[in-house]
This record gives structure tokens, sequence and C-alpha cells, in this order.
């Protein structure tokens, strides 16, 4: 809402409409929180209004009289003591009546601080065509009053200072610049925070576009079975096609989740690859599976690169197990499936330990020692049969 409250009556027969009735002094004033203010509202003595007719209303409640002092027969005051924070951006409406209710005249007040220092300023390019930059309010963040943030940058040694416009990010604090960049030379950017009662300018960072870029999300992830192994899946996807004209390498992260469970476990050791195996999983289970990337070394930087956001989630699940699906009454039989499960589980945590993340090695060793037990428990299970 627009607080514009000077007002001009027209009262039938009484006030013309080019006649101001009153005046409210100060006019819109802007106020430490904790000040006080003292108003006067002064009738035009043309209009026969005496001040002692007069009330005043905050944000439309009626102040009480006490407030309130006859200074002269067209002259009335309202004192209002340790004010908090305005109520609403556009300001508290002070407004004076007359006897009957109408509006005579109108300020605005602007109770508030003045803004702090805007901190922790942040910026990223999306495949080097644009830049996006975030900030923090300084302190509290709280101001009460509308509070502006510019962001600014130019060129460090030349070009002119520019004003960043796109403001409709969605994100709090958050500007979008999304042309007209220029690569290999170094930008200052900086936060300037202002209102009615003061102004602050962050500390100025100094980037380089090549240095923050990000790419697109990896494309065409597919999550697919290996075989009839019921504890594995392998997980392929694309290299961002933004940067084809960067010399570049990608470094990937691989996330996965059960489907009924909101705690993503991250793979963090996947390097450039395009392709990874997940193992231990559980069998007969959903897995939603992610993947994000980030371009390190891209040519002119010296710095990594950010992460991209995660791809969509892809959904697949493992084979259900054998084991759990085949009964068996021979007790002793269920004892050494017990003893090579555990030899398993402790021969291929070593082979994890030694052989890093999704390398050949522990895939090559772990798909022997699987289709090696699925032999042994296939032939334990014929026996069993043959028993009884």
């Amino acid at each position: 809402m627009i607080c514009l409250l000077f007002l001009h009556l027209c009262a039938a027969g009484v006030l013309s409409s080019s006649t101001q009735v009153a005046t409210i002094y100060p006019q819109d004033p802007a106020l430490l929180i904790g000040s006080s203010l003292t108003a006067t509202c002064s009738v035009n003595p043309d209009h026969g209004i005496h001040a002692g007719s007069l009330y005043w209303t905050l944000n439309g409640k009626r102040l009480p009289s006490s407030t309130y002092s006859i200074l002269s027969p067209t002259v009335i005051s309202v004192t209002l003591p340790r004010l908090s924070g305005s109520r609403q951006r556009s300001g508290d409406n002070l407004v004076c009546h007359n006897g009957g209710g109408h509006v005579l005249a109108g300020s605005c007040i602007y109770v508030g601080m003045p803004p702090e220092k805007p901190v922790n300023l942040t910026c990223w390019s999306r495949n080097t065509k644009d830049l996006t930059c975030r900030w923090a309010p300084g302190g509290q963040g709280e101001t009460f009053i509308k509070t502006k943030y510019t962001l600014k940058y130019k060129l460090r040694w030349y070009g002119r200072e520019k004003e960043c416009e796109d403001y409709s990010t969605g994100e709090p604090y958050t500007c979008y610049i999304p042309r007209d960049l220029a690569l290999f030379t170094p930008y200052e950017i900086w936060v300037e925070a202002s209102n009615q009662l003061g102004t602050a300018t962050s500390d100025v960072i100094y980037l380089d576009i090549l240095d923050v870029v990000t790419t697109d999300p990896p494309t065409d992830v597919t999550v697919s079975r290996v075989g009839d192994l019921e504890d594995q899946l392998t997980v392929r996807w694309g290299t961002p096609p933004a940067l084809k004209d960067f010399l570049f390498q990608a470094k990937y992260q691989i996330r996965y989740r059960l489907e009924e469970s909101s705690d993503w476990k991250v793979v963090d050791d996947v390097g450039n690859q395009t392709s990874c195996r997940l193992a231990g999983l559980r069998p007969g289970t959903v897995y939603f599976v992610q993947v994000r990337c980030n371009p390190v070394g891209i040519l002119g930087s010296r710095k990594a690169g950010i992460w991209s956001d995660w791809s969509h989630p892809t959904a697949a699940s493992t084979p259900h197990s054998e084991r759990l699906l085949t009964g068996s009454c021979d007790s002793k039989a269920g004892q050494q499936n017990s003893t090579l499960r555990r030899d398993l589980k402790q021969f291929f945590g070593w082979v994890r330990k030694h052989a890093y993340g999704c390398s050949g090695m522990s895939i090559k060793l772990y798909d022997q020692w699987r289709v090696w037990l699925q032999k042994s428990h296939k032939t334990r299970n014929q026996v069993g049969s043959s028993r009884r």
C-alpha cells in the first residue's frame, strides 16, 4: 500500500476541492526505533473547525486523548513515545480527523533501523553465459522499513559502473545479469543497501567469470541392473554440452537413496568417468539416483568450478534375492550361507578400502565373488532338495 496522505477533502457545501483543509508536521518523518514523536495538525482557519473537535488515529486505531495537546484554536498536537518498528514497510499512517470522522490530513511515519553492511556475497556463472549473485543482509537483517539492495559491478581496471537490474529470480537477496559479460577480465562486485535512515556497502569481491563457472546438471542419466546381481546398479550419464568450446575436466558426484527414505548417500570419488557401479545395495528395492557435475580446470581458470544442481531423480530397482525366495530346512546349509556372506562382506570391505570407489578392480573382484556365491548357493539348494 502506498502511503500518500497529503489529502484534500470535499465536504459537500463546506469545503472547496481546491482548498487544503489541514496539514500535519512533520510530514513523513523517518525515525529510529525507540524515538518519540510530537506531530501537529494545523487546520485552515477559513473552515471554522476548532482544534478541540479533532482526534488522531495511527494505522486506523484511535489514539487516546491523553496524548493530545490543544496548542491554539486551529492547532492540535499528539505525542507518541518510544516508537517501535513500523508495522508495514510503506510506513505507519498517522491521520488527523474532524469530529465527524472525516480525514483532514495524514502523514507516513517510518520507524526502523538503518541497514547494516551486506555480507556473504557470492556469484556463479551458468556455462559462462551469465552471472547470478546472492548475499545476506547484515546483522539481524530486519530494518522494519523498506530497504533497497542494489548489486553493482564494473571491470576492475576500466569500464563504467553498472547496476544489476533483474531481481525477479524468486530468491531473496539475489540478482541476475543475463548477458554482455567479459571473459578473462576480473570484475569488481559489491552490494549497496539503503533506506531513509542510512546506507551501507558490502565488501568488494573480485572475480573472473571463468573462475565461478557451473554447468547444467548431467543429462541422460540412466540407472540399470547388473544382470541378476541383486545388490548392484549401474549409473550412466552424459557430459554437459554447453561447455564444449572450452577445454576442461569434469568431476562428478552421485547420490542415491531408498524409495522410502529421505537420506541420501553420496559417492564422492567418481572422478571424470561417465558411469559408475553402485554395490552393496538392498535386494528387491527401488532406489532414486542423481548426478551432478563440477567443471575443473576450465581453460583460462586456475580455480575449481562450482557444483551444478543435481539431475532429476532417476529410479530403478535391484533384483529380488534368490535366497529370500527359496526355502530351506537344512540348518547347516543356512549356517554355511551366513558364514559365506560374512566372509564376503569382510573381503569386499577390504577391496573397497584398497580400490577406491568405482574403479574397475573393485567391480571385477566383486562380480567374481558374486557369481561364485550364487553358484554355491544353487548347489546347496540342490543338495538340500535331494536330501528331502
